[in-house]
C-alpha cells in the first residue's frame, strides 16, 4: 500500500455549483496526476479487466450508450466517450441519478485525472453530511488507482475492507473528511457548520453514534 498521507496531499479538491436543465446542482471535483501515459491512464480507467484490479469487478458495455455496472455500487450509462481524453456518464445509485465528467490530460511526462460528479443534493441532506458524504468515496477510488498504476498490484477486495475498517483506514478517511470540508469553507460554507457535517460524515463511515 503506497503512504496514505501522502496520497492525500497528492488530490486535489474543489466545491462549486452549476445551472441544469433540471435546476442548480453541486459539483465535487477531484483530480490527480500520475507516472504514466495518458494512453495508459484512459486504458486504466475504461478497460473492463483493468478497472477491477484498482476499483471493483464491473459488467456491461463500456462504449458510447452502453450500460455498465459496478459491483455493490453505482451503475449507468456512458453519454460520451472521446478517447483518450474525456468521457461522461450517469452515475445511478440507491434510486438517485447523477453525473461524472471525466477528463484526462498529459503535461510533463504525466497523466492527469479530473473526475466531476454533479449531482442535485437534498439541502437538508448536504447541511447534515456536506461535501464529504461522496468525498471520501472518491478519494479511495483514486487512492486504489494510485496503488494499482504505482506498483502494478490488483487490488484485493477482502483486504480493501478491512484496511478500510484498520486505523489506518479511518486515518485516512478522517484527512479526506477533513480535505474535503476545507474545499466546503474555502467554496463559502460556514466553518462550524461545514466542520460539523464534516464530523458526522466520518463518524457515519466508521459506524460510531453521532453526539
Amino acid at each position: 500500500m503506497i503512504d496514505t498521507t501522502n496520497q492525500i496531499d497528492q488530490v486535489d479538491r474543489t466545491l462549486s455549483s452549476r445551472n441544469l436543465d433540471s435546476g442548480e446542482a453541486r459539483v465535487a471535483k477531484i483530480s490527480q496526476s500520475y507516472d504514466t501515459t495518458i494512453e495508459d491512464l484512459w486504458d486504466a480507467c475504461t478497460n473492463i479487466e483493468r478497472i477491477p484490479r484498482w476499483l471493483m469487478p464491473v459488467t456491461g458495455e463500456l462504449r458510447l450508450g452502453g450500460r455498465y455496472q459496478l459491483e455493490g455500487n453505482a451503475g449507468g450509462v456512458v453519454e460520451s466517450c472521446d478517447r483518450p481524453d474525456h468521457f461522461s456518464a450517469t452515475w445511478e445509485f440507491g434510486g438517485e441519478v447523477s453525473w461524472i465528467d471525466v477528463t484526462l490530460t498529459s503535461a510533463a511526462g504525466r497523466a492527469q485525472l479530473t473526475v466531476e460528479h454533479i449531482a442535485h443534493v437534498d439541502a437538508e441532506r448536504w447541511a447534515q453530511y456536506g461535501p464529504s458524504a461522496v468525498g471520501i468515496g472518491w478519494d479511495s477510488m483514486l487512492l486504489g488507482l494510485a496503488n494499482y498504476l504505482s506498483s502494478g498490484a490488483s487490488v484485493d477486495p477482502a483486504e480493501a475492507m478491512s484496511w478500510m475498517a484498520s486505523d489506518d483506514g479511518k486515518q485516512f478517511m478522517l484527512a479526506s473528511s477533513q480535505r474535503w470540508c476545507d474545499a466546503d469553507i474555502l467554496a463559502g460554507a460556514d466553518p462550524v457548520a461545514a466542520q460539523a457535517a464534516a464530523d458526522r460524515t466520518y463518524k457515519a463511515y466508521t459506524g460510531q453514534p453521532e453526539g
